[in-house]
């Protein structure tokens, strides 16, 4: 393909330097915690070359410090190629091995350069970009469902639990359709959010053992053509041990390169946790709506000036990130479906957009989470008067006459209290429909939330 100038303190090489040319696209790069766990696989891998007797001790050690190296994120800055290049990821895969290569030369003595490790013998032995990327994609997300969003998740469920407690004997009114409907407790309304956000906890962990199988060992088309027997097993072995999470290979080496499908149902089950979330963001400042004109029944932490005009306006801030995070992660969702549907004969090829969305995905979830629960969540307080008057000025409390005295006649007060501005006990107390003491008891806001 002729000569391409490579920069003399790089240690990426020629390949990489052709997919930096070829792909000047986003700007966009794979990120830490993706570049983690091809460090990862490659640590694991000359590991089991080296004991195999596969890959010479020396070049093996070599290729192993150097690929702790990337682990670590020393060598971050020479990952250059965008996100948007070859479908399988093969500029990327390259990347790493070149880098890899010129510093475990270097280790030994070498220069950068000198391919005294060689990319393509050494320290791609055994592997192709075809089983190794979807093997990093899944080691990755596997590892930020369970250790960056589980746990915000788990944090979120308790902080709105928490405030379950605290709010059980505030008693308000019920919204369906946005209009008003019986009372129910402050309590019951966060404790639905808790049981969301716990559902949620249930989905990522669903998806995180969906990611456990690798397709390491399949190499270029499945069949584990030139790698080692029990390269796979004893390599992903090592991984198992070395990330404190059980993963297993493929049942299946087709199944695992020609499709994507465990990505897919991954993103989906973070679609519908940013689906809850945005549903619970969008109760918090629908209820802290005002604060003297709205709803307000909640009053949320004041964190922030929400206005560059009008002075004293404080804005929901911290729920609409959370909305904002849950559409973009709806918008992932939708590239990495049209990503799973890339799968053609023996390769997906849609595999660094899908690694960069899912992430990506995890990552804002993650972080969101935490955000709503510090800045928000743990700071809301009700407002216990205002929710007592919005309850006793609702039409809906003739609901509970229904069974004392009729359907009928319970409608034609909430019409009379309606047009005539009062509330539905001052009518039902006039006309004489019940007994005082009785009519009392039928209206108890408390009584009629049950339990």
């Amino acid at each position: 393909m002729g000569e391409v100038r490579v920069p003399a303190d790089a240690y990426y090489g020629a390949q990489t330097q052709r997919a930096l040319e070829n792909f000047p696209v986003s700007g966009l790069r794979f990120s830490r915690r993706f570049i983690e766990a091809l460090g990862l696989i490659k640590v694991c891998a000359a590991e089991t070359l080296r004991d195999g007797g596969e890959l010479e001790v020396r070049i093996a050690d070599a290729v192993i410090q150097a690929a702790e190296e990337v682990r670590a994120g020393r060598h971050d800055a020479q990952f250059v190629v965008d996100i948007f290049q070859t479908g399988s990821g093969a500029s990327t895969h390259m990347n790493l091995n070149e880098v890899l290569a010129n510093r475990a030369s270097e280790i030994l003595g070498g220069a950068r350069g000198s391919k005294l490790v060689h990319p393509n013998d050494h320290v791609n032995r055994g592997q192709s970009s075809n089983d190794v990327m979807p093997s990093a994609l899944h080691i990755a997300a596997r590892q930020a469902l369970l250790e960056d969003l589980c746990p915000a998740l788990e944090s979120l469920q308790q902080a709105l639990a928490h405030k379950a407690e605290e709010f059980d004997a505030v008693v308000k009114l019920g919204r369906t359709h946005l209009q008003d409907a019986t009372p129910l407790r402050l309590g019951q309304e966060f404790g639905g959010y808790a049981a969301q956000v716990g559902r949620g906890v249930e989905r990522a962990r669903r998806a995180a053992e969906g990611l456990a199988e690798l397709a390491l060992g399949g190499t270029a088309v499945g069949t584990g053509l030139n790698a080692p027997p029990g390269f796979a097993q004893q390599t992903i072995a090592r991984i198992s041990e070395r990330t404190g999470q059980a993963y297993r290979e493929a049942s299946d080496h087709f199944e695992a390169q020609g499709a994507r499908d465990a990505a897919v149902e991954a993103s989906g089950e973070l679609k519908t946790i940013a689906c809850s979330l945005m549903k619970i963001a969008n109760d918090v400042r629908l209820l802290a709506s005002g604060p003297r004109c709205g709803i307000g029944e909640l009053e949320l932490p004041e964190i922030q000036p929400g206005s560059s005009i009008m002075p004293g306006k404080v804005n929901p801030v911290i729920c609409e990130s959370v909305t904002m995070v849950a559409a973009q992660v709806v918008g992932n969702d939708a590239a990495i479906t049209v990503g799973g549907l890339g799968g053609q004969l023996e390769l997906n090829v849609f595999i660094p957009v899908i690694v960069h969305n899912l992430l990506q995905s995890i990552e804002l979830l993650a972080n969101v989470s935490r955000v709503f629960v510090d800045r928000c969540i743990a700071g809301i307080q009700a407002n216990v008067e205002r929710a007592q008057q919005l309850v006793e000025q609702s039409l809906a409390m003739c609901t509970a006459l229904v069974p004392l005295i009729g359907y009928d006649m319970a409608a034609a007060i909430a019409g009379e209290a309606h047009a005539s501005g009062r509330t539905v006990r001052e009518v039902a107390l006039e006309k004489g429909v019940l007994d005082p003491l009785e009519l009392e008891r039928a209206l108890d806001p408390r009584r009629q939330t049950g339990g």
